[in-house]
């Protein structure tokens, strides 16, 4: 039972890591920096992202952003998603940490890495009009996209599955502007009510097509281990159920049941997630690395802040 246990742990902790054996080198140079970063533990965006919730936040930021055709021509035409899903999910898990936990400088060169990937992220797609469209991936348009749907999706499920937020939700909006900000998105939007606003301009531009539709088939069964596919197959419904009515109606997706037997799904998920806590632990090695940085300059939760660039100020 024990090995079995051990197993589980290696294989759980190997699907966010892109199957490394070890904690990722990364996660422990959080440690190094000079200052206490964007944001600080009794921060919204350390409650948000230091829960279990991302794990189907994640999903749902997936199915939302692949509502663009822009965005879903960049996946098609560039990602090896479908071959290596778990390189995918691993650079995207780096991104998002080292922004929340990294000092400023670490923020930055991370979020300055991905721009300059995106360089080479450049083809043609068809809008809603029947107009062809040139893309990149730094486009201001998709970029704004991707950051709104990512903080509709993180928001949305802490919201169903999580505890509360430090602030309210408008604080966590307006603490990832910052990200926003670091990937060159003028003008993010800071509350809640700004956040539906801009979403709902993108409304005419969404469409489900044969790309999406295999995106979310992929999505409902991606390539895991066996110990994990019916804890996902209760997160992925989860990402359904919370995802706004709009969205899910766009997707072509119904509010989902689990098993012959009705299973409340929103109960079912935080159980998983329960489980998932205690296979990877209570504290991940990304926030541990920042609190070890903030104990050595000195810092606590009455620190003073740091303002980055085009970020707001926040305790630091």
């Amino acid at each position: 039972m024990e090995n079995i246990l051990a197993r589980w742990r290696r294989e759980l902790r190997g699907t966010f890591s892109a199957n490394s054996a070890t904690v990722p080198q990364w996660e422990l140079d959080l440690e190094m920096g000079d200052d206490g970063g964007f944001f600080a533990p009794e921060s919204a965006a350390w409650a948000v992202h230091g829960s279990m919730t991302p794990v189907v936040a994640g999903i749902q930021a997936l199915l939302i952003q692949a509502l663009h055709p822009g965005a879903m021509a960049g996946v098609h035409d560039h990602s090896d998603y479908k071959d290596d899903p778990l390189s995918r999910l691993a650079g995207t898990i780096r991104w998002i940490f080292t922004v929340t936990y990294g000092d400023t400088a670490a923020a930055q060169a991370a979020s300055n890495k991905v721009l300059r990937i995106h360089r080479h992220i450049t083809g043609r797609y068809s809008a809603n009009t029947g107009v062809e469209l040139d893309y990149t991936a730094n486009d201001p348009g998709l970029l704004r996209w991707v950051h709104l749907a990512f903080t509709e999706a993180f928001l949305a499920s802490h919201q169903a599955l999580g505890g509360p937020i430090p602030g309210g939700p408008d604080n966590y909006v307006a603490d990832w502007a910052v990200a926003g900000h670091l990937m060159g998105v003028a003008n993010p939007p800071l509350t809640v009510a700004e956040l539906h606003r801009q979403l709902a301009q993108f409304t005419p531009e969404l469409r489900c097509d044969q790309r999406v539709a295999d995106t979310v088939a992929f999505l409902k069964h991606p390539p895991l281990p066996r110990s994990q596919q019916l804890g996902y197959r209760v997160l992925f419904a989860a990402a359904v159920c919370t995802l706004d009515p709009h969205y899910r109606m766009l997707l072509g997706l119904e509010v989902p049941h689990l098993g012959p037997v009705t299973l409340p799904v929103v109960r079912a998920a935080k159980a998983v997630l329960g489980v998932v806590h205690l296979g990877l632990g209570k504290t991940g090695p990304s926030e541990k690395s920042a609190r070890s940085r903030r104990r050595r300059l000195g810092l606590d939760s009455a620190a003073t802040g740091a303002a980055g660039k085009g970020g707001r100020a926040v305790k630091g």
